[in-house]
């Protein structure tokens, strides 16, 4: 055989050898097991894909969700309509006073926390799906969820957490990701931009680092948080210009990872876009602090710093739940519920509903309020020690919080995957029965979720 021949013969089967590789790392990838990416966009209505036309929203991935797959008319969600209680549920299946997740920042009546949330993982008092596929023995991995900073449950992790808002906080995340992870990817594709960057550049950029995570790590389980339509929902409002054009282009997002998902688990992948919250319009503010302040409830020293209180609104958006510092102590009992009932019966503070404790309670919201505030579409809560009690924002906008039964605060959810029926309505579903519904498809056990399994 001459050298030529010789060297073409060694070409092929080199050829050969490396698709047999190909083939096998393929197979290995896939193994016959599921592959559940969940991709939650902050703020996003379901009548922003439902009704994508007639919003003039330019949104052909999620709508091939609608024809590909199963959806819901809307999630009532849980008390209050904010992210991180939400996301929290979203993976466990159960409601904030299960899960330990209450709002979005922790209750700081002295202010001392420095505006801190309930970034911290051990916060978490729940089974998680992390945790299910983990004790099925596969990997995991999150990118921006939230509650997630030192999770031992997720193999790859990009958690969101900041602080200063500076270029400091990068550290921070490095310090607080899977060790190696982002130095591995960012040579790849760029520094990470985590924290509370909501541009859509951000967002397309997490996008990209969950299918490099994807593509090269192979997990069980993908979970993703994307930001951008959530800020400029606040900045602008629900279904403005803006807000649709940052949504068309998390669209863009959502197809590639989608694709990125069907590539590297062929046949075995389930996609489910959800969301935490609906959003309602404002034009109007509601200060429960100042009426607290004047009626003495709390104090002030000279610098205009609280000092003591009795009672304190932990403020959500369009909601507020009302602490007391000593649950038994009648008289001051007695003297908020005489506020809340008198604010409440002038339509001119926009409030909906004044809940009792048991009513909060038995809708798994806030286990230490003793009132819960929910305020009227058109109305959020300011958190001033200054001002008036009622006030106009400086433009419309936008805002979530309010009571989960209020139409405006639904949430989305949309899947896709092998078995799932083409364009199957759901109807209204319990935001606590998605998760047991993905363990379901995907084969792992989550008895601990208080939701029922919607593709039996």
């Amino acid at each position: 055989m001459n050298r030529s021949l010789r060297f073409r013969v060694s070409s092929i089967f080199a050829t050969l050898m490396m698709a047999c590789i190909c083939a096998l790392s393929g197979h290995a990838q896939q193994n016959g097991e599921p592959l559940l990416v969940m991709i939650s966009v902050d703020g996003m209505r379901p009548d922003y894909i439902t009704e994508a036309d007639a919003r003039g929203a330019k949104v052909p991935n999620l709508k091939r969700f609608m024809r590909e797959g199963a959806f819901a008319d809307g999630v009532q969600g849980v008390v209050p309509t904010v992210t991180y209680p939400s996301h929290t549920t979203l993976v466990t299946g159960v409601w904030p006073a299960k899960h330990g997740i209450y709002s979005n920042s922790v209750f700081d009546p002295l202010q001392k926390n420095a505006d801190g949330w309930y970034w911290y993982n051990e916060d978490l008092h729940a089974p998680t799906l992390w945790d299910a596929v983990r004790q099925a023995g596969r990997k995991t991995a999150s990118v921006q969820w939230p509650v997630t900073v030192g999770a031992k449950n997720i193999d790859w992790l990009i958690p969101e957490i900041w602080r200063a808002g500076t270029p400091e906080d990068a550290k921070l995340l490095r310090a607080l990701c899977t060790p190696g992870l982002l130095a591995e990817i960012s040579p790849k594709l760029g520094d990470y931009r985590g924290g509370f960057d909501s541009t859509p550049e951000a967002d397309a950029l997490r996008g990209k680092y969950a299918e490099w995570i994807l593509e090269n790590k192979h997990p069980g389980i993908l979970t993703l948080h994307l930001l951008g339509l959530d800020h400029e929902e606040h900045e602008s409002g629900p279904f403005s210009a803006q807000s649709i054009a940052v949504l068309e282009r998390l669209d863009a997002v959502i197809g590639s990872l989608r694709e990125s998902a069907d590539r590297v688990s062929r046949g075995h992948a389930y996609v489910a876009v959800v969301s935490d919250h609906g959003f309602a319009k404002v034009e109007n503010q509601l200060n429960l602090f100042a009426a607290f302040l004047d009626a003495k409830l709390f104090t002030l020293n000279d610098k205009g710093k609280i000092t003591d209180w009795k009672v304190m609104p932990w403020e959500t958006g369009g909601s507020a739940a009302i602490v007391l510092k000593d649950p038994n102590d009648q008289a001051t009992f007695i003297a908020v519920r005489d506020l809340l009932n008198k604010l409440a019966a002038d339509s001119a503070n926009g409030i909906d509903r004044v809940l009792t404790a048991e009513e909060v309670h038995e809708r798994g919201g806030f286990p230490n309020a003793s009132f819960f505030v929910g305020l009227k579409p058109g109305w959020k809560t300011l958190a001033s020690l200054t001002g008036p009690v009622v006030s106009k924002t400086s433009h419309t906008m936008g805002t979530h919080g309010e009571l989960p039964d209020v139409p405006d605060l639904r949430s989305s959810f949309f899947l896709v995957g092998p078995g799932v029926p083409g364009g199957k309505h759901l109807g209204l579903i319990d935001m606590r029965s998605i998760a047991p519904t993905l363990a379901h498809l995907i084969g792992v056990s989550l008895p601990s979720a208080d939701g029922k399994n919607l593709l039996p």
